[in-house]
């Protein structure tokens, strides 16, 4: 399952054409120019080169003339300067090659049909500056949409947040894509505090509207419901709801499901955990003294349901909890990395090594940036979908 590719939404060609005008000119000029010590040195290559070919023009004879290069000027600093530095450059070759070529007129001078040639480049040189200015600040822009796409779906979540410490690692498959079609949340409530990790079947935009879908009515019900298993049941039924919307709209993502976990930290009993798994990779609670997996249950994944032609909701399981045990929730990009020779990564073996050399990984900071780089190294840092690796525990 991936979430690969990001295109714009809800955006029609005026809108687009006018995007450009909302990025900040100081934030695009601090992406396009080179800086040093927060000054822009982005003149300083084209004015090297300027010098260099008047300085060698002066010191050859009339048989090497080459002050028609300066046309190469502009050029470059099209590639790397704004537009009014381009026109700075293009204005000072022409007036350097006015100056250099008259110096001494009895003598060969380029004339005429090379001066047109550098002003003309130097013409073309803003042009060119202006159309890469232009796609830069679309560029920005999009990243701009891209990055509130993913706080939507992937919201930022405060340190101990519902009373759990928590860390979590999300890899695109597609470096260019923000956010796929993993998930995950945690939403505290008067019942307790409800923690989500899914993963969306499928790629692109229709598993990102998917994955939002479910975490909206994940955020609403884990906090009003009482019972696990109710929102499990609206879980399911926002899916079904998304599936026949997509095929009300002839899109061929209408069969589109999810695989979840979802759990409970009961505020009434703190030594127990109840979850259900929705077709998921069961996770793995990972404690200073053993290991273990959570059992798997019978719920199909999300959108699947009734395929069971049964009404019934899901059963929830209570699994004792420990105090300072960590629960470890990860996407299939991890279960399902592969090495060089095709081998999954061995994740509960490793984190059991891993644990019984040095108790405190136990921590979920440690725990998943220990997993993170254990994923990245077994498939040599070319995932074949999005990976996340979620960590929870009870504060304190």
């Amino acid at each position: 399952m991936s979430g690969r590719g990001l295109r714009p939404v809800n955006g029609s060609p005026a809108r687009l054409g006018r995007l450009p005008a909302l990025v900040p000119r100081d934030r695009l000029q601090r992406h396009q120019m080179l800086r040093v010590g927060g000054r822009s040195v982005a003149w300083v290559p084209p004015l090297l080169l300027l010098i260099a070919i008047v300085v060698t023009d002066w010191n050859t004879t009339e048989d090497f003339r080459i002050i028609s290069w300066v046309v190469l000027v502009p050029g470059i600093a099209a590639a790397i300067c704004g537009v009014w530095g381009t026109a700075a450059f293009a204005l000072l070759t022409t007036v350097t090659y006015l100056i250099v070529d008259s110096t001494w007129p009895g003598e060969f001078q380029a004339g005429l049909p090379d001066f047109v040639l550098s002003a003309i480049g130097g013409v073309l040189a803003v042009l060119a500056c202006a159309v890469r200015v232009r796609g830069e600040q679309r560029m920005l822009h999009m990243r701009d949409v891209t990055d509130t796409i993913r706080r939507t779906v992937l919201r930022p979540l405060p340190p101990g947040w519902g009373g759990l410490d928590h860390a979590a690692v999300y890899l695109t498959a597609d470096v260019e894509a923000a956010v796929g079609g993993d998930f995950y949340d945690i939403q505290p409530g008067p019942h307790g505090t409800r923690v989500l990790l899914g993963d969306v079947q499928g790629k692109g935009l229709g598993a990102v509207e998917a994955a939002a879908a479910l975490l909206g009515t994940f955020r609403e019900s884990a906090y009003h419901e009482p019972d696990l298993a109710t929102v499990a049941e609206r879980l399911e039924t926002r899916m079904v709801r998304h599936a026949r919307h997509c095929a009300a709209l002839g899109r061929d993502d209408a069969d589109r499901f999810a695989t979840a976990v979802l759990l409970d930290f009961p505020a009434h009993d703190p030594g127990t955990l109840e979850s259900v798994v929705f077709g998921h990779d069961p996770p793995l609670v990972v404690g200073p003294s053993a290991i273990r997996q959570l059992p798997p249950g019978d719920a199909l994944p999300l959108g699947l349901g009734e395929l069971t032609g049964t009404p019934d909701p899901p059963s929830v399981l209570r699994t004792p909890l420990a105090p300072g045990e960590t629960v470890l929730l990860t996407t299939d990009g991890v279960t399902e990395a592969r090495d060089a020779i095709g081998a999954f990564y061995p994740l509960a073996d490793e984190v059991t090594r891993a644990v019984a050399a040095d108790p405190r990984l136990t921590d979920p900071h440690l725990l998943v940036a220990f997993v993170r780089d254990g994923t990245l190294r077994h498939c040599g840092g070319l995932l074949a979908d999005d990976t996340t690796v979620f960590a929870v525990r009870r504060a304190g």
